[in-house]
C-alpha cells in the first residue's frame, strides 16, 4: 500500500505541473483536434427513426460473439437475421443454438474470407451490426457497416488509436448513424445503483474516482484466436484495456454532459511477467514485451476532479474493477470488500476526540438496505430478475443489450454515444504516450469539439410511456 501511495503522489505532482500550464506546451504534450469536416454537426443525443423491431447482423461469433447470440434472442423486439464469422463451423453452431432457443433460419450466413463481414453489412434485413471480433478488426467493420447506413455496436476496445477514434466520430457524424461501444460494466448492478445515489446526491460532489481492469488471464490466453490478444500486449505500451474501469465511472462524472478530461499521466512497471508467459504460448524465446504488468494512469477534469485507471492482466491479482467514488460527503467502493461511507453530522458540543472519524459505513444487510432506497429507475425488481435469469457477467451484459434495443426501437439516444467510445478509449493511445515521454502530461482531446458542457448530467432516455 505505501508503495502504491508514493507512485500516485508522483503521478499527481507531474499531473499538477502539467495542468497549471497547460497552454506552455513543454510542460505537456499536446494532441490536436482535427476539424470537423464541412456539413458534419455533433451527433450529441442522436436520435434516428423508430425502429419496429431491430434486425441484427452479428460478426464474430468466437467466446463473447456466441454469448451474445444467446442473451439477443431472449430481447424483446430484437430478430437475429445475420450471422457471420471466419470459421463456418461457428455459424452453424450460432444457428444451431438459435433454433434450440426457438428461433428460425437467419437470412444472411457469412464465413470463409477474412472480408466476409462486408456481405453481412450490406445485406437490406439489418438495422444493427454487432461487432465480436478481435480488436483488430472493429474498426474497419464499424467504418463500413455506418457507410452501409447501419448503426454499430462494437465489442471493447472499440478503436485503438486517436486515427480510429477520429475516424469513427466522423463517420457517426457523417452517416447519423449510432455508434456504441459494448461497454457492459456500466450496466452492473452496483455501479447502477450507486450512479443513481451520486446523482441524488448522497455523497455530495464526486471528486475523485477510480476504476481498473486487474484479471489474471492466464487461464484464458489460449481462447484468444491465432493468440491475437497476447500478442497485442507483447507489441503495445500503455492501459490497452481501459473501457471496462473507465466507463462507469465518466458517467458518475458526467463525462462530456458538463465536464471533461483535460489531461493525463502514466507510470508503468517493467513486464516481469509477460515475457515469461508469451514464451511459454509461443514455445520461442521473448527478450521484449511492451505492456509492463501493472500501468496506472491518473486523469484530470476541466472542473479541477481527478480519476486513477488501472490495468493488470499478468499477476496473481484478485479480479477487481475497483470502482471508487469519493464524494465531499460520502465514498462508495466494489472493490475489495463492497461498502459505502457516509458523513455524520453531529452537534458541536457532542464531539468526541476518542474517535478519529465520523463517518457511517454501511456493508452487508445494510448496504443492501442503503441500495433499496436508491434504486436506479431501470433496475425495476421483475426486469433485474429477468436479467439474472438469461445471464452474461451475471445479467449486466444483457441489460446493456436491452437497452440498446429499447432505444433503437423508440427512437431514442443510446445510453453510450461516440464521444463516450472516444473518452474511454483514447486511455489507450494517450497513456503510451505518456509513457514514452517519461510519465509526461497528455493532454486529452475534446472529442465533442467544444460541446462537451451542453449536455446538462448523464441520464438513461425513456419512452414517454415508461417515465
Amino acid at each position: 500500500m505505501k508503495a502504491r501511495f508514493v507512485l500516485i503522489c508522483a503521478a499527481l505532482a507531474l499531473l499538477a505541473v502539467g495542468c497549471c500550464k497547460q497552454q506552455t506546451a513543454e510542460n505537456i504534450i499536446k494532441t490536436p483536434v482535427p476539424a470537423r469536416p464541412a456539413g458534419q454537426t455533433d451527433v450529441l443525443g442522436l436520435t434516428a427513426e423508430p425502429i419496429e423491431t431491430v434486425r441484427i447482423g452479428v460478426v464474430g461469433l468466437g467466446m463473447r460473439g456466441s454469448e451474445a447470440v444467446r442473451r439477443l434472442v431472449h430481447i424483446p423486439g430484437a430478430e437475429i437475421t445475420a450471422l457471420c464469422d471466419l470459421l463456418p463451423d461457428r455459424v452453424e453452431a450460432n444457428q444451431a443454438q438459435m433454433k434450440e432457443l426457438g428461433k428460425g433460419e437467419v437470412t444472411g450466413k457469412y464465413s470463409g474470407t477474412q472480408e466476409s463481414w462486408r456481405g453481412l453489412c450490406e445485406q437490406a434485413d439489418v438495422d444493427l451490426v454487432y461487432i465480436c471480433t478481435d480488436w483488430l478488426n472493429h474498426y474497419p467493420i464499424a467504418m463500413y457497416a455506418m457507410e452501409c447506413g447501419k448503426h454499430v455496436a462494437i465489442e471493447v476496445p472499440a478503436a485503438l488509436d486517436l486515427d480510429q477514434i477520429w475516424g469513427l466520430i466522423n463517420q457517426s457524424e457523417k452517416t447519423r448513424r449510432h455508434c456504441m461501444m459494448l461497454e457492459n460494466c456500466c450496466y452492473d448492478f452496483f455501479e447502477m445503483t450507486t450512479l443513481e445515489m451520486a446523482q441524488r446526491g448522497l455523497f455530495g460532489e464526486v471528486i475523485h474516482v477510480e476504476g481498473a481492469y486487474c484479471h489474471n488471464l492466464d487461464p484464458y490466453w489460449d481462447e484468444y484466436w491465432n493468440n491475437w490478444r497476447l500478442d497485442y500486449n507483447q507489441k503495445h505500451r500503455g492501459d490497452v484495456y481501459p473501457t471496462h474501469g473507465i466507463g462507469p465511472v465518466c458517467q458518475v462524472l458526467n463525462i462530456h454532459r458538463g465536464d471533461r478530461m483535460t489531461a493525463l499521466v502514466s507510470m508503468d512497471t517493467k513486464s516481469f511477467n509477460g515475457a515469461k508467459i508469451a514464451a511459454n504460448h509461443t514455445g520461442m524465446e521473448v527478450r521484449e514485451f511492451a505492456n509492463g504488468d501493472q500501468t496506472s494512469t491518473l486523469i484530470r477534469t476541466e472542473k479541477g476532479k481527478t480519476m486513477l485507471i488501472e490495468h493488470d492482466v499478468m499477476t496473481p491479482r484478485p479480479y477487481s474493477r475497483m470502482y471508487q467514488v469519493v464524494g465531499t460527503d460520502g465514498y462508495a467502493a466494489k472493490y475489495p470488500v463492497g461498502q459505502y461511507c457516509l458523513r455524520v453530522e453531529k452537534p458541536a458540543d457532542k464531539v468526541d476526540a476518542r474517535h478519529i472519524s465520523d463517518e457511517k459505513v454501511y456493508s452487508g444487510a445494510e448496504m443492501e438496505a442503503l441500495q433499496a432506497d436508491y434504486r436506479n429507475a431501470i433496475l425495476t425488481p421483475e426486469f433485474e430478475a429477468l436479467a439474472k435469469s438469461v445471464g452474461g457477467h451475471g445479467g449486466m451484459d444483457f441489460i446493456m443489450d436491452y437497452r440498446l434495443v429499447y432505444c433503437l426501437h423508440h427512437g431514442l439516444p443510446l445510453d453510450m454515444d461516440v464521444y463516450d467510445l472516444a473518452e474511454w478509449c483514447c486511455v489507450a493511445p494517450l497513456s503510451c504516450i505518456s509513457l514514452e515521454h517519461g510519465s509526461m502530461p497528455v493532454e486529452v482531446p475534446d472529442f465533442t469539439r467544444g460541446a462537451w458542457n451542453r449536455v446538462d448530467g448523464f441520464h438513461y432516455a425513456l419512452a414517454k410511456e415508461d417515465k
